[in-house]
């Protein structure tokens, strides 16, 4: 088994909810092999005070947390990057800056849970949902033995990932 640690960043456009409940999700389960990371096209400057609420009653840590422009990770001196996952649609098709090393991409898109509306009850439920369906997804991919899979058999497992849904509730 490798000791390596591979660092994944998450896009979204503004990288105040999706893209943040990855990084953070991924930083908990991924138990010391993965980085996770986000970053967005227009970041919003700040996290969702609502997605920062559920990562704290999940029990997540939030520290660190921050909206960043994915540009910081074009930077020479920015973490090297293993995995680049598109959380939203929007992101996915935008014109992503150029990662050094060409790290392995898949687009794992989810609702945005900042666009529900309706009672205060809707939006918890909107992030609740995304946050179940990133955490099942996460939890895949963080059980792949990557040391085992390479090049189109690994990114076949990416993108079946991000086809991942919830199971329909009983």
């Amino acid at each position: 088994m490798s000791d390596k640690i591979h660092n994944v960043l998450f896009l979204c456009t503004s990288n105040s909810a999706r893209s943040i409940l990855a990084e953070a999700i991924l930083n908990e389960v991924g138990q010391g092999r993965f980085r996770g990371f986000s970053a967005g096209s227009q970041p919003a400057g700040q996290v969702n005070p609502v997605a920062l609420e559920l990562l704290q009653r999940n029990r997540i840590g939030t520290d660190g947390l921050r909206s960043k422009d994915w540009n910081e990770f074009a930077e020479p001196n920015a973490p090297h990057l293993d995995f680049v996952f598109t959380v939203c649609d929007k992101a996915a098709g935008e014109v992503c800056p150029v990662w050094p090393g060409q790290p392995m991409t898949a687009h794992w898109g989810v609702e945005d849970p900042v666009a529900a509306v309706g009672a205060p009850e809707a939006l918890q439920r909107a992030f609740s949902q995304v946050f179940m369906l990133l955490r099942r997804r996460i939890s895949l991919f963080a059980s792949l033995p990557l040391e085992k899979l390479e090049g189109q058999a690994l990114k076949r497992e990416l993108d079946q990932i991000g086809k991942t849904a919830l199971q329909p509730e009983a």
